[in-house]
């Protein structure tokens, strides 16, 4: 439950950040990330990433990529 949680809330940070561009958007995502979101959460994001990443967005799993490669 709770990757399908931490997808859902992702997915609706990518939506916001989707006007800024395919190109800047994964960076302002993984950027969101890193500042709001708890090192569990990210940890458990990134988890999830590396299990296939079942309903993430593209543009999502392109920030999870990015904060992961942080």
């Amino acid at each position: 439950m709770r990757a399908e949680k931490l997808t859902m809330m992702a997915n609706q940070i990518a939506a916001f950040f989707k006007a800024q561009g395919e190109a800047a958007a994964p960076a302002a995502i993984a950027d969101h990330l890193k500042k709001f979101w708890d090192p569990g959460m990210r940890a458990d994001i990134i988890a999830h990433l590396d299990k296939g990443g079942d309903g993430l967005d593209p543009l999502t799993r392109a920030g999870v990529e990015r904060l992961r490669a942080r």
